[in-house]
């Protein structure tokens, strides 16, 4: 994927800043529960607050706070949209992934259909495909290595698949496969591609279009947004689907998808989200251009963190770390010797440190991973406002466990 200079060759990227941002971060705890949710930055606050403030009704109406709503969606749609690289026209609006995914699969297959998913991806992008009464081929992962290898696509796509269905990152192991080589395969074969984007789009530049994702799918909550989710594609594909609604609910593109009135203040805080992803980084530009240079930014910022904490979390003797893949995201996966993963988050939360713990999901993986009866592992994971400190309490707390159980919290 090719991305623009820099607009400002100067500038460089400040956790300070960043963390100013977020009034949560003030209360003193290492916020490592990011691939869950993250935290929400004061421009977002105040955007839903004001739209609140400024009076809101619903869409569609001829007087001053109908427009305002209908000025939020279509901001809301465009933001969407250069976050990915998508047209507005083509983001569809939801409550959150999985609703969206529940509601595109029963469109999009069904009784005869064959369908491609992987053990890689969160049930949210594995469960939907498996319930519309299609055939279900499995793409296997390497537990070793946490890899999602692309050359069984070959094998497991065919003339029947009617879609391939795959994940961008990995929420637990971090693992980013290689979507745009299985979106070709599946493209060779006449099948559509659904990726699910939403542990990738808060850890760098997104272009839906160098993936080949006919459908991506993405969460604002995990990018400091509210709890909105969205689906992007090309309208013209989506002109083709008719989906069940309402009669008297639209039937224009990409309306006619979306279910029940949107949560319109939250879409104000969606483009603030946005927004403030674009100014990580100092700039100027395009919003589009802007992202791709501040996400780009922000991936170096956590990868460069996550070297630490790999590097300290692999020099300890009590702990197994799962997964290494060659690409991923800031986010960790490992279990401590003799206690249980909840055990350890309740230890770590004691000394201000946020992580999961359990199968967070990934169903599949889980138990290729052979954790998932266990109790799974615990998740650590870093976003772009995450500093060096959170990555030193999160090691000196899983070394506290390497000589005794801990109390209980």
């Amino acid at each position: 994927m090719a991305f623009p200079p820099r607009q400002d060759a100067t500038a460089t990227y400040s956790p300070e800043t960043v963390r100013n941002a977020y009034p949560s971060l003030s209360d003193g705890h290492a916020y490592l529960d990011g691939a869950a949710g993250t935290q929400t930055p004061q421009s977002v606050i105040d955007a839903i607050t004001g739209a609140y403030r400024a009076g809101l009704s619903n869409v569609g109406g001829t007087f001053p706070a109908s427009h305002r709503a209908d000025a939020i969606v279509a901001a809301c749609r465009a933001a969407v949209a250069d976050l990915v690289g998508g047209v507005p026209h083509g983001v569809i609006l939801g409550a959150n992934m999985t609703t969206l995914t529940y509601r595109l699969a029963r469109v999009l297959t069904g009784p005869g259909d064959e369908v491609v998913i992987s053990r890689l991806d969160h049930d949210a992008n594995v469960r939907p495909w498996t319930q519309t009464g299609a055939r279900v081929r499995w793409a296997e992962v390497d537990p070793v290595t946490g890899e999602l290898p692309v050359d069984q696509f070959t094998e497991l796509v065919g003339p029947r698949t009617r879609l391939v269905a795959v994940s961008a990152a990995s929420n637990i192991l971090g693992t980013r496969p290689d979507v745009a080589a299985i979106c070709e395969i599946a493209h060779a074969a006449g099948a559509l591609t659904y990726v699910d984007g939403v542990h990738a789009t808060a850890h760098g530049p997104v272009d839906v279009h160098a993936l080949g994702a006919d459908f991506y799918a993405t969460s604002a909550y995990k990018w400091s947004g509210p709890h909105v989710g969205a689906v992007i594609a090309d309208p013209v594909a989506l002109e083709s689907l008719h989906p069940d609604k309402l009669l008297p609910s639209p039937d224009t593109v990409p309306e006619r998808f979306e279910l029940g009135t949107a949560p319109l203040a939250d879409l104000a805080g969606v483009t603030a989200a946005v927004d403030h992803l674009a100014g990580l980084l100092p700039g100027t530009g395009s919003r589009r251009e802007r992202l791709l240079a501040s996400m780009a930014a922000a991936e170096e910022h956590e990868l460069g963190l996550f070297a630490e904490m790999l590097a300290g979390l692999e020099t300890m003797p009590h702990v197994t770390l799962y997964g290494k893949p060659a690409r991923r995201t800031a986010t960790a996966y490992f279990t401590v010797a003799g206690l249980p993963p909840r055990r350890v988050a309740e230890h770590l939360a004691a000394r201000g440190v946020n992580v999961w713990s359990g199968h967070n999901y990934a169903w599949e993986l889980t138990g290729a991973l052979g954790v998932r009866d266990s109790g799974g592992a615990v998740r650590a994971g870093l976003v772009h406002y995450n500093d060096r400190s959170d990555v030193e309490r999160l090691l000196e707390g899983v070394a506290e466990l390497r000589s005794s159980p801990p109390a209980r919290p």
